[in-house]
């Protein structure tokens, strides 16, 4: 065998380009599977937060009660999840009457914001682009026609 004839030989490099072009797939590949899940999860957070408080609002016996509860029901359906639930934003609206939600017959909407932060992102680039995905999801509840006197 000749001298330029060995270094002419592709054997072996058909790993070596499989590494590396599996390495340059791979890498994207899961972290789009990682930002999708953390995505997915906190939408599912929200949706379940807002529906487990508009549930518990509607239940509740007074106004005072019924924030509590509603307040205790996003905490642990985010928590849950594992979204912050310090970050988070509710909204109570009450139709048709906003000054009485627990009125007969009455609808009660809980709208949670969250914001689901991309994973391994470095906080140094803050600046140049938005490190979290908004989220947000609501539910609406009507109290029951036949609650008692409130």
């Amino acid at each position: 065998m000749r001298l330029s004839s060995r270094f002419a030989s592709e054997q072996g490099s058909a790993s070596l380009e499989f590494i590396t072009v599996g390495m340059v797939m791979l890498i994207p590949l899961v972290y789009l599977v990682l930002t999708m899940s953390a995505i997915q999860a906190g939408a599912l957070a929200a949706e379940g937060a807002a529906r487990q408080a508009a549930r518990v609002f509607v239940q509740s016996e007074n106004l005072e009660a019924a924030h509590a509860a509603a307040s205790r029901a996003v905490e642990f359906a985010l928590d849950n999840h594992g979204v912050d639930a310090a970050g988070a934003d509710v909204t109570i609206t009450c139709a048709p009457d906003p000054n009485d939600c627990l009125a007969r017959r009455g609808y009660v909407t809980v709208r949670v914001g969250v914001s689901v932060p991309l994973p391994l992102a470095p906080p140094v680039l803050s600046g140049s682009f938005p490190l979290e995905v908004p989220l947000d999801a609501s539910a609406t509840q009507q109290v029951s026609q036949f609650a008692g006197s409130r």
